[in-house]
């Protein structure tokens, strides 16, 4: 609550200072872009086509840590403006991780890239991913569904 309280008086402060007009010309647009961006990036990160999902007895805390969530592999500077997020997988793996030795765990531990490698072109293509299909074990789109048996 105090969070919000803070916001409120941050937004109360900016109307204040520039006006209601900047705000919403200036402030909402960025927000709304960070807010899609972070959806975007939750979205993909546990919506992709190698993903698992298992339950009851099946369900073990590294399976799901490493094949849950993807490895999406950014470039560069994104990888730094989302601090490291990508690294998903090994964040899920152990939390406690900070965001910048992500890479260094990656480095040290090889085998961990490969594993729900997912690329910016990939990604895309995860949109279509929605439905989860119990018998084949992985996520179809609306399209596959609807040409199953």
């Amino acid at each position: 609550m105090a969070t919000n309280a803070a916001i409120g008086l941050l937004v109360g402060a900016l109307i204040w200072l520039v006006g209601v007009k900047a705000l919403v010309v200036v402030y909402l647009p960025a927000l709304l872009l960070a807010a899609s961006m972070g959806v975007w990036l939750f979205y993909v990160q546990h919506q992709f086509e190698e993903m698992t999902w298992n339950e009851g007895e099946s369900w073990s805390l590294h399976e799901a840590a490493l094949h849950g969530s993807s490895h999406y592999d950014l470039p560069t500077v994104l990888r730094w403006l989302t601090a490291n997020i990508g690294i998903h997988h090994v964040h899920h793996l152990c939390s406690r991780i900070p965001y910048y030795r992500l890479p260094q765990v990656l480095r040290d531990y090889p085998e961990l890239g490969p594993i729900g490698r997912l690329t910016w072109r990939e990604s895309l293509w995860c949109v279509r991913l929605a439905l989860w299909d119990e018998k084949q074990h992985r996520l179809v789109s609306f399209r596959d569904a609807r040409a199953l048996p």
